[in-house]
């Protein structure tokens, strides 16, 4: 309530479908019901520690004024890819080309490093460093996300809704702050919230990328204690190996002495 995610917009400006969310009408603006902001906050955070914790990545997705920053700098901490300019249409369901693009400019830093480029006129220079900064721009956050994400953290549902689309037409789930004006039906998971105020953002941000934050602790801990089990393992089998080989020693010692037994009793018979 401190930060304003009860918030919601004008009452003529209102989804229907936000319906089940708003708690009250006061003054001609929607109330948010915070119970059931909370809720799923807690179900969103829950789902998200899981795919962190399997080591897929988060995509986040903020391009309005207000949460670019916020969203660069809590995807940042949890180091998960982000577009906070312009959404390039088709960057899910042409990724191949995004890819190519990234590589694009790999190139260029490659070749600006080997200096290939210092042969070039100024003008020349002029245009693939320009070139660069606009790649940079749009896709640099996205440079090291070499395969589809798992999911997509959506800020303004309505603003993204090209995100949205393309992310339910290929099957990613949607998480999103969703506010009164906003269709929920196209989110998976729901969070009915101000998207328009920096603190109400800020606060929902937190909660889930510390929730990213955990499940990413817990899969270095499991990998951690995975590593002693698989050397013990492999001790054992030695030894099983050991007493084995033993065993079977054991059983040919026995076998071979009938036979010796045998033998001396021919020869006797035979001095006889």
């Amino acid at each position: 309530m401190e930060a304003g995610c009860h918030f919601g917009h004008l009452k003529r400006k209102w989804n229907p479908a936000m319906a089940p969310y708003i708690f009250m009408e006061r003054n001609g603006i929607h109330i948010i019901d915070l119970h059931k902001t909370v809720a799923k906050i807690d179900e969103a955070a829950e789902a998200l520690k899981q795919i962190a914790k399997s080591g897929k990545r988060i995509l986040f997705v903020a391009t309005k004024k207000q949460a670019k920053q916020i969203a660069a700098e809590k995807a940042t901490s949890v180091n998960m890819p982000y577009v906070t300019e312009r959404w390039p249409g088709g960057m899910l369901t042409n990724f191949p080309t995004i890819r190519k693009a990234v590589k694009k400019m790999a190139n260029i830093d490659k070749l600006t490093a080997d200096g290939t480029y210092s042969n070039l006129s100024k003008r020349e220079i002029l245009q693939i460093s320009r070139q660069r900064a606009k790649l940079e721009k749009n896709l640099g956050s996205i440079a090291d996300m070499t395969r589809l994400p798992a999911a997509l953290f959506v800020v303004d549902v309505c603003k993204e809704h090209i995100a949205v689309k393309e992310a339910n037409r290929l099957g990613i789930p949607v998480f999103g702050i969703v506010d009164t004006n906003s269709d929920p039906n196209n989110v998976d998971f729901v969070i009915p919230a101000n998207d328009d105020a920096n603190k109400s953002i800020e606060v929902i941000l937190d909660a889930c990328c510390a929730a990213i934050a955990e499940g990413i602790e817990e899969r270095k801990a499991e990998k951690v204690d995975a590593e002693p089990a698989d050397e013990g393992s492999e001790a054992p089998k030695s030894r099983r190996r050991s007493s084995k080989a033993r065993v079977e020693k054991r059983n040919e010692a026995p076998a071979a002495a009938p036979e010796n037994a045998e033998a001396a009793n021919n020869s006797e018979a035979a001095e006889a």
